[in-house]
């Protein structure tokens, strides 16, 4: 029997229990997590739960406590690498690549590109070892992933704490007339299409600030600066503002790419204390731009 602890985050209330397990565990389908709910396998807040149907509120624990398969396989995966040491390895994720198993993709992820060459720290869940911080399947760009347990446990707290700095590339759907802003709007998961999210008055707290760099015929590309570190918020946020992402079949208009890419990222080493800065290359099919020559924003002060 392998025994899985989860919390439930806000983002997550209100989803039934069945499905809650099944986006979060590799190699199982949501028949299968029903099977092993009503078979007295899943524990909600102390409590044995029988009911699929049950709804999970937040901060609520639920415990998985039933036979799975093993959930990753090593594989020879081609992954670009930016920086590596004996504490993490920083990665450029090739969009329509996914970083973990989870619903829907249970095989060639990142994580098991990684594994092949190397061991990663497990923690709640077997199938995300090593992972502190996610990128979308489509979305390019740098993701640091920790290859110790006190690098793990130190990153999650930075991350947690909103120490870590994130600045990414977009080229969005029509003109955004100012050249700078902030969006400040809570997100949480929308109660029509529990996969997506949106702007909802008692989601959780959410800021997005953006710099225009250039403007195109119907389009806009900006660099965007998360504040915080919710489930697909600079695509929600643009989308709140009247400009999607382009290429975004989720919260815009469909295309051949998703022209969202992680850019830099800054945080502070967890072994030796000091802060570092990477940058993954822009793709190609984003606009030609000098990117380069774009100042990277005081990351000790992003946060205040």
């Amino acid at each position: 029997m392998d025994k899985v602890n989860f919390t439930v985050t806000p983002e997550d209330a209100g989803t039934r229990l069945d499905r809650f397990l099944a986006d979060r565990i590799a190699n199982m389908s949501r028949s299968t997590v029903q099977k092993a709910i009503r078979q007295g396998h899943v524990i909600v807040a102390g409590a044995r739960c029988t009911q699929p149907s049950r709804l999970v509120h937040a901060d609520e624990q639920v415990t998985w406590n039933a036979l799975t398969t093993p959930v990753l396989s090593p594989l020879p995966l081609v992954i670009p690498i930016i920086y590596e040491d004996a504490a993490i390895v920083v990665v450029n994720k090739p969009a329509g690549l996914v970083v973990h198993p989870g619903a829907g993709t249970h095989s060639g992820t990142l994580v098991e590109g990684l594994l092949a060459t190397r061991t990663l720290p497990v923690s709640d869940d077997p199938a995300r070892p090593g992972i502190v911080h996610r990128l979308d399947k489509e979305t390019s760009g740098v993701l640091v992933v920790a290859k110790t347990s006190a690098a793990l446990a130190n990153l999650k707290h930075q991350f947690a704490t909103r120490t870590v700095h994130k600045e990414y590339i977009a080229q969005v759907e029509g003109d955004i007339a100012e050249d700078e802003g902030l969006i400040d709007a809570p997100l949480g998961r929308d109660p029509t299409y529990p996969r997506r999210m949106t702007v909802i008055p008692r989601g959780r707290p959410a800021q997005t600030a953006f710099r225009v760099l250039s403007r195109f015929t119907d389009t806009t590309l900006i660099v965007a600066y998360p504040r915080t570190g919710r489930t697909h918020q600079v695509r929600v946020h643009l989308r709140y503002i009247g400009h999607p992402v382009c290429g975004d079949p989720v919260y815009g208009n469909d295309g051949p790419h998703l022209l969202l890419h992680a850019w830099r990222i800054a945080f502070t080493h967890p072994r030796t204390g000091t802060r570092v800065q990477f940058t993954a290359p822009v793709p190609p099919w984003f606009p030609r731009y000098p990117y380069d020559d774009v100042p990277a924003v005081d990351d000790t002060a992003a946060h205040r």
